[in-house]
């Protein structure tokens, strides 16, 4: 066995981290070898919650297992953490301005960030709880020394989703098509991008209807979250689960040459999008690295639609920065 890798994750009591548990402990994400030792985060009122999914871990007898810890203390849950996945935020409620919403989230990821300082050196942090995007961005600020680099968001699920889409409208193994790319903000203004993309290795554009994949095809990936809570009456669980499994994995081991999506923060020299905001960019990684892929080229339709998601960003920054101060 290898050195056991420590992962905590914050909303540790819901329903995605539900799903998520039996997954990390797989050996699907770190390899077959690690061992995992969970530290579970959430807050007071869900402490009993927690205790429960405790004895479930446990229950599970899985053979990477090492330890489990439960706290309503982020500076105790990420002590010596490898990852933090973060799974809390506060979820926009009917009657709630967008500004109450982002108000609650600078307060949770402010105060998350500076507990960061009790992670390891190099901790890595995905942040899954929405505005995501922007909620990295918060968290990147509140700890300093953690490296921009080291903080993502998750746009792996929407990936999926619209992969999942091409396979299904080709007929064709979802294995078939690569090179789908998400650009932006993890919200309705994400852009969902097949100019680069192939089924067995030709282009989307010549298998597919392009009026279709200009129009339906986009709107349903934007709207795919709400459609799912308005059909099961929750927000996706199982999907997000295996997203940020797919995400941890390709962070971790590298994707072998592939692009993925991934939110990361933008140096300013990428396809237009400003210095300094998480955007969701084509990405290919190497062991425990990211770099965003270059040189792709942008039709005036694909800038309008990256410009658009990208001027949301810019306003929920600014929202941001104006509740930090």
């Amino acid at each position: 066995m290898k050195e056991a890798v420590k992962v905590a994750i914050t909303g540790a009591a819901g329903q995605i981290s539900y799903s998520l548990i039996p997954h990390l402990l797989s050996g699907s994400v770190f390899g077959k070898d690690v061992p995992i030792r969970l530290s579970l985060v959430d807050i007071p009122p869900s402490k009993e919650m927690l205790e429960g999914v405790v004895m479930e871990i446990e229950d599970l007898a899985e053979p990477l297992f090492e330890s489990v810890t439960a706290t309503v203390e982020p500076s105790e849950g990420f002590k010596d953490c490898d990852y933090v996945i973060f799974l809390g935020a506060f979820p926009r409620r009917e009657g709630m301005e967008r500004k109450d919403v982002m108000a609650r989230n600078v307060g949770i990821f402010n105060s998350q960030g500076a507990a960061l300082q009790h992670a390891k050196p190099g901790v890595k942090c995905l942040v899954v709880g929405n505005p995501a995007n922007t909620n990295a961005l918060i968290l990147s600020k509140a700890a300093p020394s953690v490296p921009p680099c080291n903080i993502t968001a998750l746009t792996r699920l929407d990936h999926n989703r619209a992969k999942m889409m091409i396979a299904l409208r080709a007929k064709k193994p979802v294995e078939s098509v690569e090179g789908v790319i998400i650009w932006g903000n993890h919200s309705s203004t994400q852009y969902p991008d097949v100019r680069q993309a192939t089924v067995d290795g030709s282009p989307v554009l010549g298998a597919v209807d392009k009026t279709w994949l200009e129009t339906e095809f986009i709107s349903t990936v934007q709207k795919r979250g709400a459609a799912v809570i308005a059909a099961r009456k929750l927000s996706s669980a199982a999907s997000a689960a295996k997203a940020i499994c797919d995400h941890l994995r390709d962070w971790h081991m590298g994707t072998g040459g592939k692009v993925v999506s991934m939110g990361v923060t933008s140096d300013g020299n990428s396809y237009g999008v400003p210095e300094g905001l998480v955007y969701s960019f084509p990405c290919k990684c190497t062991a425990g690295a990211w770099e965003i892929v270059r040189g792709y080229d942008v039709d005036a339709f694909s800038q309008a639609k990256m410009d658009a998601t990208a001027a949301e960003l810019q306003e929920e920054k600014a929202l941001a920065q104006q509740l930090l101060q």
